[in-house]
């Protein structure tokens, strides 16, 4: 790869990083360090909303039911890491399961103890549970045409939704508190707590980031330019001997996973997770939020559902939320439909033109130099009549 492209590739990941550090120190220094945890939050919500981009912006596929994968991943770490297996009693395969590192020996909030599922078992499980169901709802969704993934996640997302507020293991309307946090490594661990908001933050940022570059590669691969050959054309890719149904199956799991790896995060983060999580307008919100970046902009989207679901959560515009939510939506999606970030870089080009930096053409269409030698280029095609079709 020349080093331009290089250059090219790794820029939006610097700006990235960049950004982020330079986010922290100023929150930092002006005593509102606090800002952190609603911004760890809306970076979350980010990973579903860079999932629901796939299928959307590069599959061609609309999904209603992501905020329910997201809760499904919450809900299920939740269960396993706050119900209590102590009947089990110390003999048996316990040992070997603790020593195995999936059960898990801790107290609760008024010092009892407890034996529970430990994190890294719960996370697994989730997205396990996450690919499963994505599996069921898609495989049949997904070899038909039309919006039919788009009802079938829907009416799933208002079945989780009515689940959980019916089930007493879940909570019902008041959810789950009391998750423990999650030793991930040596010194990072992922709680809410004041001390380590600020590791929680760079946690949440480099999730993000990896799944932007992860992403990135994916679109620009085969895979990529078979799921948008989907989504410009289903007929006509089928008629290339692409396999759509399969395609467009392993881009709704991907982005079901990360949905369901964001509300493990998310659930352990604040230490619960309420029904709400899974309704349909959240759901709608994810969608909404994914327009409003750009359908097939992973930067953009990542940007606007990050700095929209943090004033958001900030509860910037009070009462009037989600009208003010709505409107900014409308004039995002209508100025600049193809996210703000398009816009952006042309008129960073055109500020560099007129600060006299010419960029390099990145290939020499054929016949250039014939024409800056003074010579005629020699046709590519002639096209000649036959006798009986036209031709004089």
């Amino acid at each position: 790869m020349p080093r331009m492209n290089r250059i090219r590739c790794a820029l939006p990941a610097a700006l990235f990083a960049l950004a982020a550090t330079g986010v922290q120190l100023a929150m930092r220094a002006t005593g509102t360090d606090y800002c952190l945890t609603q911004l760890t939050m809306a970076l979350y919500y980010a990973l579903v909303a860079l999932g629901l981009c796939l299928v959307m912006g590069y599959a061609g596929q609309v999904s209603l039911g992501h905020g329910a994968f997201f809760a499904l991943g919450g809900y299920t770490s939740a269960i396993l890491t706050t119900h209590d297996l102590s009947w089990l009693g110390p003999g048996g395969a316990v040992p070997w399961l603790k020593a195995a590192g999936l059960l898990a020996a801790r107290q609760d909030l008024y010092g009892n103890r407890l034996l529970t599922v430990s994190p890294w078992a719960a996370f697994l499980a989730a997205m396990l549970l996450g690919a499963a169901v994505a599996c069921l709802i898609g495989y049949p969704a997904l070899r038909l045409r039309g919006h039919y993934l788009a009802l079938a996640t829907l009416a799933f997302g208002v079945i989780v939704n009515k689940l959980l507020l019916a089930s007493s293991l879940a909570g019902a309307a008041d959810g789950i508190n009391g998750v423990p946090e999650w030793r991930l490594l040596a010194g990072l661990t992922v709680c809410g707590k004041g001390p380590a908001r600020a590791s929680n933050y760079y946690l949440a940022c480099g999730l993000v980031l990896l799944t932007l570059l992860a992403l990135r590669n994916l679109v620009h691969s085969r895979v990529g330019r078979a799921l948008q050959a989907i989504r410009d054309g289903e007929t006509s890719a089928a008629a290339l001997g692409i396999d759509t149904a399969r395609y467009k199956l392993k881009a709704f799991v991907l982005s079901a996973l990360l949905a369901a790896m964001a509300g493990v995060f998310f659930t352990h983060y604040t230490g619960g997770i309420g029904p709400s999580e899974a309704g349909a307008l959240k759901s709608v919100r994810y969608v909404a939020l994914v327009a409003a970046g750009g359908l097939a902009n992973l930067w953009g989207v990542a940007l606007m559902s990050t700095a929209l679901n943090y004033a958001s959560l900030r509860g910037w515009f009070g009462t009037y939320d989600n009208a003010v939510f709505g409107a900014l939506l409308i004039l995002l999606v209508s100025l600049a439909p193809q996210g703000p970030l398009t816009p952006l870089g042309g008129w960073l080009r055109r500020l560099a033109r007129r600060a006299g930096w010419k960029p390099q053409p990145r290939a020499r269409l054929a016949g250039t130099a014939a024409a800056q030698s003074g010579a005629d280029p020699a046709p590519h095609l002639r096209i000649e009549g036959r006798p009986g079709h036209g031709a004089a």
